[in-house]
């Protein structure tokens, strides 16, 4: 009876993760998104040019309520694989974060005064969601939906809105990527332990 129960056999996780073309994607969207890590700094200088708006500032947490106003949603939260917070979960999450940040970039950067890091930023969120829909395919069960694209809608009636639309997308974008890159260390089993910085 417990066979029945079961119904059709799920891929064991840990053959999954252990998989060679599984730690290929793993590695490979852990490079990605060690990139867009190390692209934020100069996105933000190429795209805000508010003295009051610095990316690793203390002030940034007061800018919350600015936050809900303009409509930047938060991101998901992502935590270490563990029997309540499943691979699937993990990748699941990350699609839809770096998604979520994608799209906020795409509603702020037609105000944006210089776009070229903005947009380079942009294509390697996308590049990074395909590679994470790759391992989410091999994780879930074939009848199982990929994350559908994100849309947002920024209240942004002045410049200054403008300027901290694009410096808490990428402040938060900074946050969630370095999650991203802690998750995707914990799956990866490469034995490969570069700096994650």
């Amino acid at each position: 009876m417990a066979a029945l129960a079961r119904g059709a056999a799920l891929p064991d996780r840990s053959a999954l993760v252990e998989g060679e073309q599984f730690q290929d994607l793993v590695q490979r969207s852990r490079s990605l998104a060690l990139k867009i890590l190390r692209s934020i700094p100069d996105a933000h200088a190429s795209c805000v040019h508010a003295e009051t708006l610095q990316l690793n500032s203390s002030e940034n947490a007061m800018l919350v309520f600015m936050a809900s106003t303009i409509g930047i949603p938060s991101a998901p939260v992502l935590r270490a694989v563990s029997d309540n917070f499943t691979v699937e979960t993990s990748l699941i999450r990350m699609s839809e974060g770096f998604q979520l940040h994608r799209a906020l970039l795409s509603a702020v950067s037609p105000r944006l005064p210089n776009t070229d890091q903005v947009t380079g930023l942009q294509a390697d969120i996308k590049d990074l969601v395909i590679q994470i829909n790759k391992m989410l395919k091999m994780a879930q069960a074939a009848a199982a939906a990929l994350p559908s694209s994100t849309s947002v809608a920024l209240r942004l009636p002045g410049e200054y809105d403008v300027q901290v639309a694009a410096h808490l997308t990428l402040v938060q974008l900074q946050s969630f990527g370095q999650d991203a890159v802690r998750c995707l260390r914990s799956l990866d089993r490469s034995g490969e332990d570069e700096s994650d910085s």
